[in-house]
């Protein structure tokens, strides 16, 4: 053999096993790749799987967007004939349901503490005014909130906007009774714009807040219904809407002081008062904020599976621009005015949709109607007030609420002329309290004040003594009035008289409410309060150290104000002798 074919064969050799190498290298690699395409595909059908079973999933429990706008006028709206602007108010509350027979309480505390708790002001021990921002009191920490009750639902709980249900110490802020998160203010009003509130003289401060800081950083100087709007769309933003979340939307806006942007002011030109036009543009704007917030559900997915409630926290404020005509009296009165509020439902979810329910309802409904909503529980223990109201509202079934107690306020100015004489024995008629009973409604002590004001729209006037309105004349030795609010919702003829049966009937249903009252809570001043001590800002200034305190400095102050009023009739009496 050659020396060439010994060559030829050790490079074939030398190629057949070089091919050998090859085939078992690509059998590996294949093998290998088998195995990885294998195992990835069992990997991404797990997480596909385990991404629809735990994200993708919607709950089956509802979103839930609570409203809350302040001082809006019971006419203030388009849809009850309002020369106001308000489109999408309209569209929302025509597309949904209009509460016609709405019931809030007269002033702002009163009100949103009967919807954090479902219970009456006489039995949180609130019957009396508002919190004052100076006062060491707020929402009674044993009555288990709102927000709380969702949250052990499942719920994310979001509040952003007006607190003004104390804040005294760190367990009375909002995010220590039920909220994940909290943007707004603690007080009871404010400046639009600066966020800055004087009580009085001397007791000025900052009242804006994050959590349970002051928000200088996020302090921007920007209108705060806008402000707040943008906010409560980042939360939405950023939540997950495949799980449930309870958004709190409480907003400074119509109260005064009376700001608004220049552009709003523009649409109302018309008006010549200057009170009114300001008061309509702050509306329009509102309307406007709801319409932001309306785009952003639609916008991040949660508005197919969403409830949406609207409400006024009392009636309007004349002085300060608002109206409720028809109705009798204003804001801080047991009228109708000052009780009845704009209120509406909107929701896919609603059975009827376009309707007006006439069914019987007050706030403190919303607390048992939105807790079963949202698939959570109501104790027994509770001793709630309210009642679940959705078949009412969705389907157009008769309320369960057969009666309200609008409220017993032992501490208001008593009537001069009111006595158990005229109150048939049952009751003492100087007394304020409110009471609907069916179509009846009753009212004894001092109601507030009572004129008809239509809307001020082309007055002139600022503030003056004498409105364009109808004066109510009445024997001045008054001190009850009955009313069939059904056939007379303008409470323009006094059946009092006519009816002494109904009367004692409902004054029995009074005595025995009041006998379930607890001790009303309404401490004096206390300047450690003033921001000045804290930094410049509203907020918590008890210690630990006062807990102890408050219930014996309450019991006192009660005694010592029940004293001085014994006193006084007593010297009122030894002069008359």
């Amino acid at each position: 053999m050659t020396c060439s074919g010994v060559i030829l064969r050790c490079e074939k050799s030398a190629m057949h096993g070089r091919m050998g190498r090859s085939a078992i290298l690509l059998t590996l690699l294949t093998t290998f790749s088998g195995f990885i395409n294998s195992t990835y595909g069992t990997w991404k059908s797990s997480f596909h799987a385990n991404r629809v079973n735990t994200v993708e999933k919607p709950s089956s429990q509802p979103h839930i967007i609570f409203i809350m706008v302040d001082d809006q006028g019971f006419r203030d709206v388009g849809y009850h004939g309002s020369e106001i602007k308000t489109p999408t108010l309209d569209r929302l509350a025509s597309a949904g349901v209009k509460l016609e027979n709405y019931y809030v309480q007269p002033m702002c505390s009163p009100s949103r503490s009967q919807l954090m708790t479902g219970r009456y002001q006489i039995h949180t021990g609130l019957q009396h005014s508002i919190i004052r921002p100076t006062q060491p009191n707020c929402l009674p920490l044993e009555n288990v909130t709102l927000p709380q009750k969702l949250k052990n639902a499942g719920y994310s709980t979001h509040m952003v906007g007006k607190w003004h249900l104390g804040f005294y110490k760190r367990g009375c802020m909002p995010t220590q009774r039920g909220f994940d998160t909290f943007f707004g203010s603690l007080l009871g009003t404010g400046d639009y714009y600066s966020h800055y509130k004087c009580d009085s003289p001397g007791m000025c401060g900052y009242d804006l807040h994050e959590g349970e800081e002051a928000a200088w950083e996020q302090d921007h100087g920007i209108y705060s219904t806008i402000m707040y709007t943008q906010k409560a769309v980042k939360i939405l933003e950023s939540h997950n809407p495949n799980r449930p979340i309870f958004l709190y939307l409480a907003y400074q806006a119509v109260h005064s002081p009376l700001q608004v942007p220049a552009r709003y002011l523009e649409r109302y030109k018309s008006i010549p008062n200057l009170h009114r036009r300001k008061y309509a543009a702050m509306v329009s704007c509102l309307d406007e904020a709801v319409r932001n917030l309306t785009l952003a559900l639609k916008q991040y997915g949660y508005y197919d599976n969403m409830v949406m409630v609207y409400s006024s926290d009392n009636g309007g404020q004349p002085m300060a621009g608002g109206s409720n005509w028809p109705l009798r009296g204003s804001k801080g009165t047991y009228w109708e005015g000052g009780i009845r509020a704009v209120g509406f439902v909107h929701s896919p979810l609603l059975v009827k949709k376009g309707t007006r329910s006439r069914a019987l309802i007050h706030i403190t409904d919303w607390y048992p109607t939105l807790v079963m909503l949202g698939e959570g529980t109501l104790d027994e223990n509770q001793s709630l007030d309210g009642y679940d109201v959705w078949e009412a509202i969705s389907e157009g079934r008769p309320s369960p609420r057969l009666d309200i107690l609008h409220n017993i306020d032992p501490i208001y100015t008593k009537a001069k002329n009111g006595s158990w004489k005229a109150g048939y024995g049952i009751w003492n008629t100087a007394i304020r309290a409110a009471l609907r009973v069916g179509d009846w409604k009753l009212l004894t002590g001092v109601p507030g004040y009572s004129d008809w004001i239509p809307p001020q729209t082309f007055s002139t006037l600022l503030l003056a003594n004498r409105w364009h309105n109808e004066r109510v004349s009445w024997d001045r030795s008054k001190s009850i009035w009955l009313f069939n609010i059904t056939a007379d919702p303008y409470e323009r003829v006094d059946l009092s008289r006519r009816y002494p049966h109904v009367v004692k009937k409902m004054l029995f249903r009074l005595l025995r409410y009041n006998k379930t009252a607890v001790p009303c809570r309404y401490p004096p001043k206390d300047y450690r309060s003033n921001p000045q001590y804290n930094g410049g800002v509203w907020g918590p200034w008890y210690t630990d150290d006062d807990e102890d305190e408050d219930d014996n400095l309450l019991l006192y102050d009660l005694e010592q104000m029940k004293s001085r009023k014994k006193g006084k009739r007593r010297g009122k009496f030894k002069r008359k002798t």
